[in-house]
């Protein structure tokens, strides 16, 4: 009988490919990882892996234990899932993933709000730019920018949100207005750190961002203060500019980008009462707020 222990540490060295990140995921040393997976080779009587400094390979033994480990991972997240369900207690953890802006600028005000309405659920927030896995249970909701389109997953779209172009008042008054596009060449801009991210609707500012960018974070918490400080033009999420901030939006007929927001959750955990609790508070603060957005 194998335990399924240690087919979860085989999965994650197959994973990851190494023993040392590995061990950092699982809180585990290089020994122990060692001696669980020479363990599991005995039981079997095989080799699992090629070892070498670059790390590890899975042999073709190994190649044919994934495949089945990967389905009894799954077996055992969705009879978790199900059962977890039946008590109809709204309470306990729910982890919320989000994109940084939607996260740390309208769910963190809110979350003194979902506390008042469920003071026994605990909200963990993950405001990461990053996908989540939530069969593996990375998150139980996420807020998505894109509709997923495989897993046993729920999803639906929540709103509609807009990005301009920003400055602040007083970058404003020293350079002047600016009325038109072609005002903007020379101007200092703040940006990502990928080349301009992937917004095909403002290409043409491409060359000029790039030209003239004098501050780049992956961060949009850290370009909103860098926009806010007077360092330069900026591309803020409309929702979360508030009047004291002072910032100005500029060109907003030509400068605009419109995206969705989507809400996904598993098959399995749709019903849960605490997931679903805190997924109908989400969907109703955002239809209150929706001429935020």
């Amino acid at each position: 009988m194998l335990d399924w222990d240690d087919l979860r540490i085989f999965l994650a060295i197959a994973r990851s490919g190494s023993f040392v990140s590995t061990g950092r995921g699982l809180g585990l040393n290089h020994t122990t990882l060692a001696r669980r997976l020479t363990g599991l080779e005995t039981a079997l009587g095989t080799r699992l892996f090629d070892r070498s400094p670059r790390g590890v390979v899975p042999t073709r033994a190994g190649l044919d234990l994934i495949a089945h480990a990967t389905r009894i991972e799954e077996e055992i997240l969705a009879a978790g899932r199900r059962v977890e369900g039946l008590d109809g207690d709204v309470s306990g953890v729910v982890r919320l993933a989000t994109p940084e802006a939607f996260g740390t600028y309208f769910m963190a005000p809110r979350a003194r709000l979902l506390h008042a309405r469920h003071p026994r659920i605990e909200l963990e927030l993950v405001p990461e730019s990053r996908n989540v896995n939530l069969s593996k249970r990375e998150a139980d909701i996420a807020i998505s920018l894109n509709r997923p389109q495989t897993g046993r997953l729920q999803s639906a779209r929540l709103v509609d949100y807009r990005i301009g172009l920003y400055a602040s008042a007083d970058l404003l008054a020293r350079i002047g207005p600016v009325d038109t596009p072609a005002a903007l060449k020379g101007q200092p801009f703040i940006s990502y750190i990928e080349e301009m991210i992937d917004l095909p609707e403002l290409r043409n500012l491409e060359s000029t961002v790039s030209e003239t960018c004098v501050f780049r974070s992956s961060s949009v918490a850290a370009q909103m203060e860098a926009v806010v400080s007077g360092l330069g033009f900026g591309l803020l999420h409309c929702f979360a500019v508030r009047p004291h901030m002072r910032v100005v939006r500029v060109l907003p007929e030509a400068v605009e980008v419109v995206r969705s927001y989507w809400m996904v959750l598993h098959a399995d955990l749709a019903r849960v009462p605490r997931i679903r609790a805190v997924a109908d508070f989400v969907a109703a603060q955002v239809r209150a707020e929706a001429a935020a957005f």
